[in-house]
């Protein structure tokens, strides 16, 4: 696990051991879904081993979860770049009206407020690149 200072980062073993309880997956299985030992995911799981991306992402084909969930939860990823990388993509998405494009932004804002409550955090607004003027704009472009 990256550490890094002043962030507390979740004990990712203990994270994927509750995914794969609440999934109703045994170790076992999970292990042989991602491709590793049942004594190296056990061990992952007490938290005696760090698994690298590669086996992060396996596990979380594994759960059904995305990789990045993974990420962000072993410290490997910083949640608020993948805000702004998505909000980013959906901004320069060429296909989408702006008015597409506000309606995603308002979705996708609403659905990481609800998390973060969830998740015990701050409920409110969420910041980034795309609270910006080009939000503001109502008018459809064709």
């Amino acid at each position: 696990m990256v550490h890094v200072p002043g962030l507390s980062v979740p004990d990712i073993g203990s994270f994927i051991r509750e995914q794969r309880l609440a999934a109703r997956v045994s170790l076992r299985n999970l292990a042989k879904t991602a491709g590793i030992s049942n004594p190296y995911l056990s061990q992952v799981e007490r938290g005696l081993r760090k698994p690298s991306a590669e086996i992060l992402q396996q596990l979380a084909a594994g759960l059904r979860l995305s990789a990045e969930t993974l990420y962000q939860h072993a410290g490997l990823l910083d949640d608020r770049a993948a805000h702004a990388d998505t909000a980013a993509a959906i901004l320069a998405d060429p296909v989408l009206t702006e008015r597409q494009k506000n309606a995603l932004l308002e979705i996708y804002e609403s659905l990481c407020r609800q998390r973060t409550h969830s998740l015990g955090g701050s409920d409110a607004p969420a910041t980034g690149p795309w609270a910006t003027d080009a939000r503001a704009t109502d008018a459809p472009t064709t």
